[in-house]
């Protein structure tokens, strides 16, 4: 995959969420797809991957992050759980605790994530 920066000058080459996946995904596949100092954007690829058991991510950003493919599931700080199928999208405000609880295992969860710090 080719970054913006690398076709910087250049016809804009368009780019399929959907494809250029690894075969194997030993670790969840994070990518980049625009970062600035206000906002990034990033493409996330799962396949039965889920957060440490004691792990919970804290952001300073806020996150909106959109389910493209698969399945998931969200466990927020409260205890509660947040299960998402393709087209769900949520925004988690900066400073909200939260983890991937789990993904499919037998399917590819492909997110869209926006991350941002003012609108």
């Amino acid at each position: 995959m080719v970054s913006p920066d690398e076709q910087a000058g250049h016809n804009p080459v368009p780019f399929n969420l959907m494809g250029d996946i690894p075969a194997e995904l030993t670790d969840e596949l994070t990518q980049t797809l625009c970062n600035s100092a206000s906002l990034r954007i990033e493409r996330i690829v799962s396949k039965g991957h889920a957060s440490e058991s004691e792990f919970w991510y804290e952001q300073d950003e806020h996150e909106w992050v959109v389910l493209l493919s698969g399945g998931a599931v969200l466990q927020w700080s409260d205890g509660s759980f947040q299960s998402l199928a393709p087209g769900d999208y949520v925004l988690i405000p900066a400073g909200t605790r939260h983890r991937l609880e789990g993904t499919l295992a037998d399917e590819l969860s492909i997110w869209l994530a926006v991350f941002f710090t003012d609108c």
